[in-house]
């Protein structure tokens, strides 16, 4: 008999829609993919050659716990080239993706009981770490009024003896939002002792305002981030954490308890993208941007409401209300019928229930087919 804790964990929509699509695909059917959020670009050339070269070179053995040195000093150096904070190498752990440092980082700080402060809508699997290491997912319900984005007077009004940490997202899933630098300082503010953990996988992703760390405004903070989203990177598989001094040495345990060390020529990889030429990056932040400007407007004009433009990342959540309540039911519907893969709202937890999320990590070409198809099915 498996635990609760893990027979009652909720699906993850967005995949189970895409392996959906994927037998679709295989029966024949022409599916166009709105749904996953994964650059539709190859990750560049310097760095597949480094991990390659790494390998042939025998660079194939286990590394330091916390990761190879010379990609810690690349992260260190890439946060304070950015935005003029210092970190000490020895402050970062490198992990697998960015899921494995959740995971080492929610079973080293939580308690039972222990509540963690998130907005909702929120990522989907935020809460699934929080309950399934003991905790309990605070939520604050965040609307279009705001942009979807948390402000520092809400997250006042939720700290109690309970709360643990305040966990917060820059540039956003599903939103797309980014949070100013001013609701930045004014959360770290208010958090006083509790710590703020800071998702920043989708930095460097930002088309209007600017792009922060929450390291800019507190050191009590721990910064998970990585190389999926922005290098192209998903199936790498190369995330890290940036902890407090105080709370590596605990962290590092876990690491090494559960995992070990990150591939070691995937590592290579990292140093690379880090250090080598950023001009993929740059032509793949335009396309983005190009396909964000198109996809708001069609969504607009089919019918779809979006009162704050999402600003970074690659998602726009639409409410899909005039259309239905029940957004699971709706994307299966849409799936099956046209071949449209979107992820339902429900996913991202209760509060973006009626909406639908659109992906454009998709060419131009199959996002403007796709909302042809959609145009005409919700006409109709």
């Amino acid at each position: 008999m498996l635990s609760n804790k893990v027979a009652n964990i909720p699906p993850f929509y967005v995949m189970e829609v895409l392996e959906r699509a994927q037998q679709l695909e295989e029966q024949g059917k022409s599916i166009i993919h709105l749904e996953i959020g994964e650059p539709d670009f190859p990750t560049a050339p310097h760095i597949c050659d480094a991990a390659k070269n790494a390998m042939c070179m025998g660079n194939i053995k286990y590394t330091h716990s916390q990761g190879l040195i010379e990609l810690r000093h690349a992260i260190a150096k890439n946060y304070r080239d950015r935005f003029s904070v210092d970190i000490d190498p020895g402050q970062i752990i490198v992990t697998s993706g960015t899921s494995p440092a959740m995971l080492l980082l929610f079973i080293a700080l939580i308690e039972p009981g222990d509540e963690i402060i998130m907005s909702n809508p929120h990522y989907a699997c935020y809460p699934n770490f929080v309950t399934i290491t003991g905790g309990v997912p605070d939520f604050i319900y965040t609307n279009e009024d705001n942009g979807f984005m948390l402000q520092p007077e809400e997250v006042a009004a939720h700290i109690n003896t309970k709360t643990k940490a305040i966990l917060i997202n820059s540039p956003s899933n599903p939103t797309g939002q980014v949070l100013p630098g001013a609701t930045l300082r004014g959360i770290a503010e208010i958090a006083g002792d509790v710590p703020i953990i800071s998702d920043e996988i989708y930095q460097g992703l930002v088309y209007e305002g600017e792009d922060h760390t929450i390291l800019e405004y507190t050191e009590n903070a721990f910064v998970l981030n990585g190389f999926s989203k922005l290098y192209a990177m998903t199936g790498w598989r190369l995330g890290y954490l940036i902890s407090p001094k105080e709370h590596v040495r605990t962290l590092q345990k876990v690491q090494q308890n559960l995992f070990i060390s990150t591939n070691s020529f995937v590592q290579y990889g990292g140093i690379a993208a880090l250090e080598g030429p950023q001009d993929q990056i740059k032509k793949m932040v335009e396309i983005y941007n190009q396909r964000r400007i198109y996809l708001i407007d069609r969504l607009k004009d089919i019918g779809f409401e979006i009162m704050i433009e999402p600003k970074g990342a690659y998602y726009v959540l639409a409410d899909a209300r005039k259309f239905g309540t029940d957004s699971l039911n709706m994307s299966r519907q849409i799936l099956e019928d046209i071949g449209v893969a979107i992820t339902p709202g429900i996913d991202f937890g209760h509060g973006a229930e009626g909406h639908l999320r659109f992906s454009y990590a998709n060419s131009m070409s199959n996002i403007k087919e796709g909302m042809d198809r959609l145009e005409r099915y919700l006409r109709n």
